[in-house]
């Protein structure tokens, strides 16, 4: 037989050759079987198991909820937490509301072109008004003096009434003048 060259030995082998690239594992695999053969154990790492990083980051997602929904379930208003302190506070507050409320919805049916500006400024200054009450909800809730705070939210209820029940009659004198006025003007 006729001895082949190497040249001739690949030009023979082209197509029976194997490019493709090993598997995930391979070269571990075959270490492995390696050292079996030789006898040699190795310490080789745990094969980790994809269902147990989907149930640890269900498991986390599950605790998070728990204690988020804890939370609000025992997280009360600031309203909760000023009847704790006053109950008359709370009653109070509920009483001015209830008025203040009535009365704005009183001021709304009144607007018109004449009245509007006046409402509008009324609204504004309602708004700072609440904005001074939240803050001192805040401050008796943070420890402050709770007589002379709870005095000042009394004070600010009553000068809200004091602004609405003014606006309104500033809105009856403007009808009573646009009314004499259209009484007085004939055609």
């Amino acid at each position: 037989m006729k001895k082949d060259t190497i040249d001739e030995l690949f030009i023979e082998l082209q197509d029976k050759m194997d490019y493709a690239e090993p598997t995930t594992g391979h070269q571990q695999r075959f270490l492995e079987k390696l050292n079996e053969s030789k006898g040699v154990a190795t310490l080789a790492p745990k094969k980790k198991n994809p269902w147990m990083l989907f149930l640890s980051v269900a498991a986390s997602i599950a605790i998070l909820l728990s204690v988020g929904i804890f939370q609000l379930n025992t997280a009360s208003s600031i309203e909760d937490q000023v009847a704790e302190i006053s109950p008359e506070a709370s009653n109070t507050q509920f009483y001015f509301a209830n008025l203040i409320e009535e009365q704005i919805n009183e001021l709304n049916s009144e607007k018109s072109p004449e009245t509007e500006k006046i409402i509008n400024d009324t609204m504004t200054q309602l708004k700072k008004l609440q904005l001074n009450y939240t803050k001192m909800e805040q401050d008796l809730l943070n420890g402050g003096n709770s007589k002379l705070i709870l005095s000042a939210m009394i004070t600010n209820f009553q000068t809200r009434i004091d602004l609405l029940n003014e606006v309104m009659i500033q809105i009856e004198n403007i009808k009573s003048i646009k009314k004499s006025n259209d009484e007085n003007y004939t055609i």
